[in-house]
């Protein structure tokens, strides 16, 4: 069972990452989040939050239109690259 709960079901883009990035925050480092979300493209959303923040996705699976997504959060968050403004 995951540390905490976030339902956003009926949710539209971009409300459950925003959310989900928010609420794992509130965890201590190694604690998980469970995400409910009905958003058609929270798989592939919830894949690139991974991806970019360094946080682990444990699992995704989807039941009758339900995503369940659990994450654990990192104890390193990688932060987005900027643009190189040099000139």
């Amino acid at each position: 069972m995951a540390d905490k709960l976030l339902d956003v079901r009926g949710m539209p883009c971009p409300y459950p990452i925003v959310k989900a990035r928010k609420a794992i925050l509130e965890l201590a480092t190694g604690g998980t989040l469970e995400v409910l979300a009905t958003d058609p493209g929270s798989p592939a959303d919830f894949a690139v939050l991974a991806k970019t923040t360094g946080h682990l996705l444990v699992s995704s699976t989807e039941d009758n239109g339900v995503f369940r997504f659990v994450l654990q959060r990192s104890d390193e968050i990688v932060l987005p690259e900027r643009p190189n403004s040099a000139s």
